[in-house]
């Protein structure tokens, strides 16, 4: 595996790769979710490669920046372990060498849920993955499902930019009990990780009660309130995925997501399930 920490010589490391090239982002901090991402793209493509960059720009002012997990060693233990071609692991000074003047700014997708309660999160991530994809020239870039509203944001950006690049979604990878794996579940302590899977569970009883043909979102979301304590709830809701606006009802033979974000202590979960609702009934 080639390590990259500058992006000026990302150019040539790239071109002795053989295409097509998959490249999976992260901000390190790996696990299985991670290995199944690259994995994936190992299957897909002649070479992969892995950037592991903890970006500041997506981070609030209240947020855990400078505490973000990061396991240097051990990462690039496992993407050599994984077969990963190439590590692009640069510093935020070699990312944002001058303060940046020109951003990537969502607009529609962005504008609920993580995008309500996290202002400027959205157009960090679009920001720097469109730098990324710049500077590393996949053909295909591999995000997980569980982050859905910002791969909906990712997935418009290189539609509406005309980025050359294949974005690949995954399925989220879980814990047996179905907590979703994240980079700070590490925050949880044993307490709040026995509770953590209740977001799991509060979504499914949502996925459950609308494929039962209930239409009403208000009606399902209180169930799965009662299910989500002792968690605080953030947000439940139900949208589009081509809108991520929070639906009152919900229409016959639709293709929906429950999502939610929900604290354990003081750790921020998030997590979402599918839901394809009945056809109308035949009178």
């Amino acid at each position: 595996m080639r390590l990259v920490t500058r992006a000026g010589e990302l150019h040539a490391a790239r071109a002795s790769l053989p295409r097509p090239l998959g490249f999976v982002p992260t901000m390190g901090a790996l696990h299985a979710g991670h290995s199944a991402l690259i994995e994936r793209a190992r299957a897909e493509c002649e070479a992969v490669a892995v950037s592991v960059f903890v970006n500041p720009l997506q981070f609030g002012p209240n947020e855990d920046f400078q505490s973000y997990p990061r396991s240097v060693d051990d990462d690039r233990e496992l993407l050599e372990s994984l077969d990963v071609a190439l590590l692009f692991a640069p510093s935020v000074s070699e990312m944002y060498p001058q303060k940046l003047d020109v951003f990537v700014e969502p607009t529609m997708l962005a504008r609920h849920l993580e995008g309500e309660r996290r202002p400027g999160h959205f157009r960090g991530v679009a920001t720097v993955v469109l730098k990324l994809l710049n500077l590393v020239a996949p053909q295909r870039a591999y995000f997980g499902e569980k982050d859905a509203q910002q791969l909906a944001v990712l997935r418009r950006m290189v539609d509406d930019l005309a980025v050359p690049v294949e974005v690949i979604a995954c399925e989220t990878v879980r814990e047996p009990d179905g907590l979703a794996l994240s980079s700070r579940n590490v925050y949880l302590g044993a307490a709040e990780r026995r509770a953590a899977p209740n977001l799991h569970r509060a979504l499914e009883k949502t996925r459950e009660m609308l494929e039962a043909g209930e239409s009403e979102v208000s009606a399902v979301l209180e169930p799965a309130r009662a299910t989500l304590a002792p968690l605080r709830e953030d947000y439940l809701a139900v949208v589009r995925p081509d809108e991520f606006r929070p639906l009152a009802s919900v229409a016959p033979a639709a293709t929906l997501i429950a999502v939610g974000a929900a604290f354990a202590g003081k750790t921020r979960l998030i997590d979402n399930v599918r839901v394809q609702t009945p056809p109308r009934a035949e009178r």
